[in-house]
């Protein structure tokens, strides 16, 4: 089974950056210890203001039905596809700096740079990883005893490729449909916001 969709790019990137992207098929197989050792190490040397480290998960597996539930609870219901992975994650940011308690603005954006490593390093590993803004966060909050200065940032589905036919129709014709981003002259600029970045 095929599921590869390499990115169409104008100019050479990693293979890994080129292939990683967000299926919802996921195979029955489990993600073992190992694999998940590799996951959160990758995410836990990614880079941080002060080195501050603000990301924290919650992870569960599919082999701890009670855990899993709790996680699986806290996804809106167009997200009930990623029930089918066999590990959930919610990342969580710390919103002050533990060094000064000064409030650390760039905290989500250094959990979004430890997740980039994390499904990165599931790229090299042969798994898929699908992050997820579908899921309440008050919800999470409560459910999983996420204390006072700790923000939910997003759930990511993580798993082995599955076969898009198990999904509905509608999910895999998503699946089947080509992968679009802007093009560079509209997300990077010159010295100026109006000034055109000339590339060759």
């Amino acid at each position: 089974m095929n599921t590869n969709k390499p990115a169409r790019v104008r100019f050479p990137i990693h293979p890994l950056l080129a292939n990683r992207w967000s299926p919802r098929a996921f195979a029955a197989r489990a993600i073992d210890d190992a694999e998940l050792g590799s996951l959160l190490e990758a995410a836990r040397w990614a880079p941080s203001c002060f080195n501050a480290q603000p990301w924290r998960f919650v992870v569960a597996r599919s082999a701890d039905a009670e855990g899993y539930a709790r996680l699986a609870g806290c996804l809106v219901e167009g997200n009930a596809w990623a029930k089918q992975a066999p590990l959930l994650l919610l990342s969580v940011a710390r919103a002050r700096f533990e060094h000064n308690d000064k409030p650390n603005r760039w905290a989500q954006h250094d959990v979004g740079l430890a997740m980039q490593s994390l499904v990165v390093q599931a790229e090299a590993l042969g798994l898929v990883a699908h992050q997820m803004a579908g899921f309440d966060a008050a919800h999470a909050r409560g459910v999983l005893g996420i204390p006072d200065g700790f923000d939910p940032v997003a759930m990511t589905a993580i798993g082995h490729p599955g076969d898009p036919a198990e999904l509905s129709e509608e999910l895999a014709a998503r699946e089947r449909a080509p992968r679009e981003r802007k093009a560079l002259e509209a997300i990077a600029f010159g010295a100026r916001w109006d000034a055109a970045l000339e590339l060759d």
